[in-house]
């Protein structure tokens, strides 16, 4: 069974590039649209610019990796292409991790941390 919070399909690629925002950092370079669904979607872009095989799942997965221990807190109902730069060749978890969370903070996608009393 196929994830439901995986973009898959070429419309929906085409329109996020087509309508969507974008905001480049020093390892990623992260699209974003609304989608009027109550989930995100999101895929793991690296193209042949980052390296060979090898290098380019490696990329994959530290961004993914990324994402799922983030503490920045996304809102809900939007779709994310997040693309590697070949410059994340060799780094950390932690360095695009941190990449990612301030592309997200200038994309205003993020939810403000609530104050306890």
């Amino acid at each position: 069974m196929l994830r439901p919070d995986v973009l898959r399909r070429k419309e929906d690629f085409d329109r996020i590039y087509r309508k969507g925002r974008s905001v480049g950092d020093r390892y990623v370079v992260v699209f974003c649209l609304e989608n009027r669904l109550g989930y995100n979607r999101i895929t793991f872009l690296a193209s042949k610019k980052v390296g060979n095989s090898v290098r380019r799942n490696r990329a994959r997965r530290l961004m993914r990796e990324s994402m799922r221990t983030t503490d920045v807190k996304v809102r809900e109902g939007y779709d994310f292409i997040i693309i590697a730069r070949n410059t994340i060749n060799g780094k950390k978890c932690a360095d695009v991790k941190k990449s990612i969370e301030a592309a997200l903070r200038r994309l205003k996608v993020t939810e403000k941390k609530k104050v306890k009393d």
